[in-house]
């Protein structure tokens, strides 16, 4: 009986993955991305929630190769966002400058507040929640 050599690499069109042989097997060809883009906190905290309540979604990430770049997205929507709805919510309450030149443990206060609860909901609207 004649043993038939396996080919040291095919290509899966379904997937789109190259399969390299090792041994018996056939392990996905998977290189990490070379992206020197941070992903941030709102990424980090992205990155985490996807691992623990979201595998499936976390492992097409990976197996794609598009896990850095929705981190990346993820985090630069969050920091847009909050600067945007910090300034709206706070031009909207009335905060100045004015204020803080006047009471300035007033002002910190509700800049706090407002930074807590466009916080809140941008965590979320954007990194809980898709």
């Amino acid at each position: 009986m004649t043993q038939q050599a396996l080919p040291q690499q095919i290509y899966d069109d379904k997937n789109g993955l190259t399969y390299i042989l090792n041994g018996d097997y056939y392990i996905p060809l998977i290189e990490a991305p070379q992206d020197d883009r941070p992903i941030g906190k709102y990424g980090r905290m992205r990155l985490e929630y996807l691992k623990e309540h979201r595998p499936v979604f976390y492992n097409n990430l990976i197996c794609t190769s598009k896990l850095h770049d929705h981190l990346v997205e993820v985090n630069e929507c969050c920091v847009n966002m909050k600067l945007r709805l910090v300034a709206e919510t706070a031009q909207r309450q009335g905060v100045t400058e004015a204020l803080k030149a006047s009471d300035q443990l007033r002002w910190v206060g509700i800049m706090n507040n407002i930074d807590s609860s466009v916080e809140e909901f941008i965590l979320s609207e954007y990194v809980y929640n898709r």
